[in-house]
């Protein structure tokens, strides 16, 4: 009786072991391009703070209250008066800008209202927001 040992080799199929290594490196890729501007140090310049500030260039400042009282540049006025307030302090710009600070609770046509007055001035208008707090 003669006794065969079968010789059987084994092989591991590393198939998709392709398909793993590209996506591991894909995925490191993308992560360290997302971590990396954060952790670079630049030097930034610095401004001479001197430099005088031109006063025709600065904006018209309108704030509008959750009770609807107006302010331009500070100072309250009425609604009937804001175009006439508006264009007294645009007359002495080139190009005037209006920032509107309006209360959250007001609706958006108390901003259209003021948002016209400074369209018929030839005003650029800019709605201040306040920052999220993370």
């Amino acid at each position: 009786m003669a006794l065969r040992k079968k010789h059987r080799e084994s092989e591991v199929s590393t198939d998709s072991l392709n398909d793993i290594m590209f996506f591991l490196l894909l995925f490191f890729l993308i992560l360290s391009t997302m971590v990396s501007p954060n952790s670079i140090k630049v030097n930034l310049p610095k401004s001479d703070p001197n430099v005088t500030v031109d006063n025709n260039k600065k904006p018209i400042h309108v704030a509008v209250t959750k009770d609807k009282k107006y302010y331009v540049n500070s100072v309250e006025v009425s609604f009937q008066n804001l175009e006439a307030e508006i264009s007294k302090f645009a007359a002495k710009q080139a190009e005037p800008t209006v920032l509107m600070h309006l209360d959250k609770e007001l609706t958006i046509q108390d901003e259209i209202d003021i948002m016209t007055i400074c369209y018929k001035l030839k005003c650029k208008t800019v709605l201040a927001t306040a920052a999220t707090q993370k």
